[in-house]
């Protein structure tokens, strides 16, 4: 995939086929959405939908939770 999409172009056809294949086969290999996004000059809404539409099992929110950090839970048992 290594052209950039215009921005608020319509993708149809074989050309919806071959990137939701590509975005799905780089998602799967451990790429985020956004960072796919941000690759594709498309929205996170479109690379989302692409995604959900391919049949991904899409992965949980990551980065910092909330509550205990790790070293003040270790600390305390």
């Amino acid at each position: 995939m290594a052209e950039t999409l215009k921005k608020g172009s319509r993708v149809t056809g074989a050309a919806r086929e071959k990137l939701a294949a590509d975005l799905k086969r780089k998602y799967d290999a451990g790429a985020s959405i956004r960072a796919l996004a941000d690759e594709t000059g498309r929205s996170y809404g479109f690379v989302h939908r692409m995604l959900s539409e391919s049949g991904v099992i899409l992965r949980g929110r990551g980065g910092a939770t909330r509550g205990k950090n790790k070293a003040a839970a270790a600390a305390g048992s």
